[in-house]
C-alpha cells in the first residue's frame, strides 16, 4: 500500500516536470544511464543532461510525502466531498493545501486537453463549478492505495478522483476518466 501511495504521488511529480527533465532524469536517476549516453540520446551536451537531471530531482525531493495513515486519508477526502456535495467553498479550502495542484486526464477520446488547475482558490472554484453534477455519485475507494473517489463501479469505472493528502491536507488531485489508465488502477472499498 505504501509503494502505491509513493507511487502515485511520485507519478504527480514526474507529470509536472517538463519532457525533457523528465527523460533526463528517469534514463541517470532510475535506469543509471550515463550523462554521456543520456545527452546523445536527447542530443544535448552531458552538462545540459545533468543539469535537467538535477532540476528535475530538486523537484522530486520537494514534493510533499504522502500521508501514510489511511483513515486520515479517507477523513480528508470525506470532508473534500462533504464540502464539495455542500456547495461550501470555505470548508474546500480548509481541505486543501495552498499549493494544491489539479490535473484531470479525460484520456485522447475526449478531445480535450486541460492545464493543470494550481492553488486552492482556483482548484475549490473549480471543484463548485463541476461538483454539482457529478459529486452525488462519488463513492469514496481506495485508488492504488491511496483514498479516492469512484464515479461508476468498479468493474465498470468512468472515472476516479486520486487524492495525495500530505500533511493532513489535500496537495494533490488527479481525475481519471481515460478508459485505457482506468484499467490499470487498482480500484478497493
Amino acid at each position: 500500500m505504501l509503494a502505491d501511495s509513493i507511487g502515485m504521488a511520485l507519478l504527480v511529480v514526474l507529470e509536472s516536470l517538463t519532457p525533457a527533465e523528465r527523460l533526463s532524469f528517469v534514463l541517470h536517476d532510475v535506469f543509471a544511464v550515463p550523462f554521456d549516453d543520456v545527452a546523445r540520446i536527447m542530443d544535448r551536451t552531458p552538462d545540459s543532461a545533468r543539469q535537467l537531471a538535477s532540476r528535475a530531482r530538486r523537484r522530486v525531493q520537494a514534493a510533499p510525502q504522502p500521508d501514510r495513515d489511511v483513515a486520515l486519508q479517507r477523513r480528508v477526502v470525506d470532508a473534500f466531498l462533504a464540502a464539495a456535495r455542500g456547495g461550501d467553498f470555505e470548508a474546500l479550502l480548509e481541505v486543501l493545501d495552498p499549493d494544491v495542484v489539479f490535473r484531470m486526464d479525460l484520456g485522447p477520446a475526449s478531445g480535450l486537453t486541460h492545464r493543470p488547475l494550481a492553488g486552492a482558490g482556483p482548484v475549490a472554484r473549480q471543484v463548485l463549478s463541476t461538483a454539482p453534477r457529478f459529486v452525488h455519485l462519488a463513492q469514496p475507494v481506495l485508488v492504488n492505495g491511496e483514498a479516492g473517489a469512484l464515479f461508476g463501479t468498479r468493474d465498470e469505472p468512468v472515472g476516479v478522483i486520486a487524492f495525495t493528502i500530505a500533511g493532513g491536507r489535500i496537495a494533490a488531485l488527479n481525475l481519471i476518466a481515460d478508459q485505457a489508465k482506468l484499467r490499470h488502477l487498482t480500484i478497493q472499498p
